[in-house]
């Protein structure tokens, strides 16, 4: 049977397929040492599209400062290494890092992580945080226009690691935020202030800050830096993975910095208002009676720097 030739999914079908076509194999989990956390360890850890390349970005231009930052990378994500999928992209965590504290990054809820360490989370308006999520994946792992937001909302709905979705992710985390460990924060919060964000998590990981840090790690997390940089923050490793086992064609890109170099923004799909709809109901159902914040922008601002 001759070997198909690399396709981007068109159906949910084959877009499920992609994704456990990259799962580690044996040989790769025999070869796998388990995460060993270390007292002062910073782990990252928003849920999906909702901040978590630029904290890297943040926290490694930081505890780089120094020595002039560092940008010596091909995937932020090797220098801040990702708990969840270390096994397949091939990341040693419990190798020496290029600076301190150590970091990594995380898309877990507060009880599938280690306690004891330190947390750092933003958390983002659902819809924004939904969207951003399929429009990654659209052009990546499927085919523009095959799969509609409306079928793709049940998957991101039922979960991320470990099977806790955006409104358990949020929960958890939410009720740590008074907590010594954590520093949680809004996505949006961070954009518009970036100077208060950078000086709390300065603070946060005891790195000591002055006006020349802070301006070099300000111009280092900026959008045009950022898209000028892309390479680095696209997921190199991810889609290197997705084109070697998910059976993916080369080349692709993907949306996570979401304008391109010259400044000029991606087309993307518009929201439906039925995904805002079911969505706004999910906060109803499972947040406002619980934080009561009847959406998200109340709950933001509870949370400003």
């Amino acid at each position: 049977m001759p070997e198909r030739m690399p396709r981007r999914a068109r159906t949910l079908a084959e877009f499920t397929a992609a994704l456990a076509a990259m799962a580690p194999d044996a040989d790769e989990l025999a070869q796998f040492s388990a995460y060993v956390p270390q007292a002062g360890d910073v782990i990252i850890t928003p849920f999906a599209k909702c901040g978590t390349t630029l904290l890297q970005q943040m926290f490694h231009q930081l505890r780089t400062g120094a020595a002039g930052g560092d940008m010596e990378f091909d995937d932020i994500s090797r220098v801040v290494p990702w708990i969840e999928e270390s096994v397949g992209l091939g990341l040693d965590l419990n190798a020496p890092q290029r600076a301190m504290p150590r970091g990594f990054k995380s898309h877990l809820a507060y009880p599938d992580l280690p306690p004891g360490l330190r947390y750092i989370v933003a958390l983002r308006d659902p819809v924004a945080a939904f969207m951003s999520f399929y429009h990654f994946m659209e052009g990546w792992f499927f085919e523009p226009g095959t799969i509609t937001p409306e079928e793709f909302l049940p998957g991101w709905e039922n979960g991320g690691p470990n099977q806790r979705n955006y409104s358990a992710h949020l929960l958890s985390w939410w009720a740590r935020r008074a907590e010594a460990d954590t520093l949680l924060m809004s996505y949006d919060g961070i954009v518009a202030h970036k100077p208060a964000a950078i000086r709390a998590m300065a603070q946060f990981c005891d790195i000591a800050l002055d006006d020349a840090l802070l301006g070099l790690v300000e111009h280092r997390t900026s959008r045009a830096y950022m898209a000028q940089h892309a390479d680095r923050f696209d997921d190199a490793l991810q889609r290197i993975r997705s084109e070697t086992h998910g059976g993916l064609p080369a080349g692709s890109q993907t949306a996570k910095v979401s304008f391109r170099a010259d400044g000029s923004a991606r087309e993307k799909t518009a929201t439906p208002a039925s995904v805002t709809q079911h969505i706004t109901a999910m906060w109803e159902k499972d947040i406002a009676l619980v934080t009561g914040h009847a959406d998200f922008a109340s709950l933001a601002a509870e949370l400003e720097i």
